[in-house]
């Protein structure tokens, strides 16, 4: 198995849709190349592919991604979209294990956020998870303010300061995801 990281504009048209294929959004499911070029512009894809350069497992990198937490600006990297071709073959688990020391390497402070039900999966995966924390996450929809669909922050890489003010976040304590225009 080999570990691989491309950045949106290297990407080939049949990985494209192997991607947008194991994402299984609908509202992507018809996404051209160019389209998603632009759309994923400030990521990078971190790859676990086969021999046969067959991906196996796949996860984003959004680099586009700012909280405001008490007017201060933190951006993080974003770990997001991780999906295995195949389940229960530990695809996931080892792309994870890469990417984190692939970021720790980097130096790049990065979280990710995930649905209660999935700790177990990054517990094993070595990852701090800090419970109940995404959901103090405010995102713009409209006019309102709304709290995040995830339970979790995942720390994949960043630092201690960081990390506590994350777990500091409460119903009192909110965050909110700043969005480019």
């Amino acid at each position: 198995m080999k570990y691989q990281i491309k950045e949106t504009k290297d990407l080939t048209e049949t990985e494209i849709e192997h991607i947008l294929k194991l994402w299984d959004i609908s509202a992507w499911n018809t996404m051209k190349s160019v389209y998603f070029r632009s759309f994923f512009k400030d990521s990078e894809f971190h790859f676990l592919m086969n021999a046969e350069e067959n991906i196996l497992a796949i996860m984003r990198v959004n680099f586009d991604f700012t909280l405001k937490i008490a007017d201060t600006d933190y951006t993080f990297a974003e770990a997001v979209g991780l999906v295995a071709a195949h389940k229960n073959k530990g695809y996931g688990s080892v792309l994870v294990s890469r990417f984190k020391e692939n970021v720790i390497k980097r130096n790049i402070e990065t979280i990710g956020f995930c649905h209660s039900d999935l700790r177990p999966f990054y517990e094993k995966c070595d990852v701090e998870i800090l419970h109940d924390k995404a959901k103090m996450i405010k995102e713009s929809i409209g006019s309102e303010w709304v709290n995040s669909e995830d339970d979790d922050i995942l720390i994949f890489h960043t630092t201690q300061e960081r990390k506590e003010l994350l777990n500091q976040l409460s119903p009192q304590n909110n965050a909110y995801l700043i969005t480019k225009e």
